[in-house]
């Protein structure tokens, strides 16, 4: 017996955002699932916008698993993890070894396969499309928050903006220009 999938299945019960009051609160399923589907489409973006060779399925299935070592770990906060190096270089261990506990659960002879989604080749194109997926799918969320008036999402929009803007990415830049706009409609005028 394997306790993998019911250890994913907890994903649904770990919470992002803690430091912040939201109006709709978000678990990191949720935020796989938005991640996984920005990242199909940045990848999809840079081969066929931009000439890109991106391996779209491998961009995926690392988006669909960037957070899986966190229903181990839960999700420490953004300004607690990048505060210091002291405090990224342990909490990345810690994520390793959460993967690494993860894996173990997995049939040996399955592990290298789940070991290729969990853990990505962090200098790819496709783990940098991802990336890029992780930021769009916080920025969605602030935009979400200020529109249900929630100001709590003021400078961390703000920041993931500039840090949008400071990748110089042109798939992301595509699809901020071409997506983003209709998060800011209402379901009647989407449905024009």
């Amino acid at each position: 017996m394997s306790n993998f999938y019911a250890f994913m299945d907890r994903m649904k019960f770990i919470r992002r955002w803690s430091l912040m009051r939201s109006v709709r609160e978000e678990n990191i399923l949720e935020h796989s699932a938005q991640v996984a589907m920005f990242a199909h489409a940045l990848a999809l973006i840079e081969n066929e916008k931009f000439g890109g060779n991106v391996n779209v399925e491998r961009t995926v299935l690392y988006a669909l698993y960037h957070e899986s070592s966190e229903v181990l770990t839960g999700d420490l906060p953004t300004p607690v993890k990048y505060s210091n190096a002291a405090i990224e270089q342990s909490y990345h261990a810690l994520e390793k070894k959460a993967v690494d506990r993860l894996l173990s659960m997995i049939p040996e002879d399955m592990q290298p396969s789940y070991a290729l989604a969990m853990q990505p080749d962090e200098k790819s194109r496709e783990y940098a499309l991802v990336k890029c997926a992780d930021k769009l799918s916080a920025y969605v969320k602030c935009l979400e928050e200020l529109r249900s008036g929630n100001s709590e999402f003021t400078m961390a929009k703000a920041s993931i903006e500039r840090e949008m803007r400071e990748r110089q990415e042109p798939s992301l830049d595509y699809f901020l220009s071409e997506y983003i706009p209709a998060f800011a409609l209402t379901l009647d005028e989407l449905n024009r």
